[in-house]
């Protein structure tokens, strides 16, 4: 059996933008059915929505048979042996957020690396990444497949970020705009001036390390912006958002809310 090969870290490199959205509801049944429509990733959060390795595992068993679509897994911190969980239930692609320093990003490089290259523990036998030794060659194998995206969401992480950049083994930087916008001192403003002005000039500060930049901006003509500003991965969506929305449109439209001006979301995303 041969390992399967990180299309989506191949696509970054090849310079191809990847569409993506958000999984939030920590449920296989909509990990699925999401991994139907057609996005080239799908971020499984593990920082603000309740999962953990078991339910991630579950999640990825549910979208590897849309072989178009790759799975992203969030961790909640950057946390060298929540890493090693992640990576040994299949995960080839980890976005570790607040990660302020180009050291706390070596020290991800190498939590994803079995050594000598790394730190990475070395169980695959007990492993769905290495399909319980069933994998060729997964030992040697494993480090070229995985992909590394670190999240900048702090004043201070924007101060280092051509170092973070620059850190081998950093395959892409992720902005966040809801933490920064507070760490900027505009909280629940991202779309401000001043925090877009740094968002941009941090895509460009990631392409001309040679990364891949990302965001998620749910806002299509936003996402567009960042896209032809050379953003290589956006996520377009959240799950927990659009079926909030379609629900409330259905209520205002036929239900007893049909009187009630809609809301704009009040969450970071």
């Amino acid at each position: 059996m041969k390992i399967p090969p990180n299309t989506f870290r191949n696509a970054l490199q090849a310079g191809r933008p990847q569409i993506g959205c958000w999984v939030g509801f920590a449920d296989a049944n909509v990990a699925e059915a999401l991994a139907g429509c057609g996005f080239d990733w799908l971020l499984l959060d593990g920082e603000h929505a309740p999962n953990d390795p078991r339910t991630v595992l579950d999640q990825l068993r549910a979208i590897a048979p849309y072989s178009a679509t790759h799975p992203v897994v969030r961790a909640v911190q950057a946390d060298v042996a929540l890493v090693k969980q992640y990576l040994d239930v299949g995960a080839q692609t980890l976005l570790i957020p607040m990660v302020d320093t180009p050291e706390q990003a070596a020290l991800m490089v190498q939590a994803m690396r079995y050594p000598p290259e790394g730190i990475r523990g070395m169980g695959a036998a007990l492993a769905r990444a290495s399909r319980w030794n069933q994998v060729d060659d997964y030992l040697n194998q494993a480090n070229g497949q995985m992909c590394l995206l670190v999240q900048a969401e702090t004043v201070t992480a924007v101060n280092n970020l051509q170092a973070i950049a620059e850190t081998d083994g950093v395959d892409g930087v992720f902005f966040g705009p809801a933490d920064l916008s507070a760490s900027m001192g505009y909280r629940g403003q991202p779309g401000h001036p001043e925090v877009q002005k740094v968002i941009l000039d941090g895509i460009a500060t990631v392409r001309a390390a040679g990364k891949a930049a990302g965001i998620l901006a749910v806002d299509p003509a936003l996402a567009q912006q960042y896209l032809d500003a050379g953003a290589l991965f956006v996520a377009v969506g959240v799950d927990t958002t659009l079926l909030v929305k379609a629900a409330t449109g259905l209520v205002q439209r036929f239900g007893a809310g049909a009187s009630k001006a809609p809301t704009a979301p009040s969450g970071g995303y």
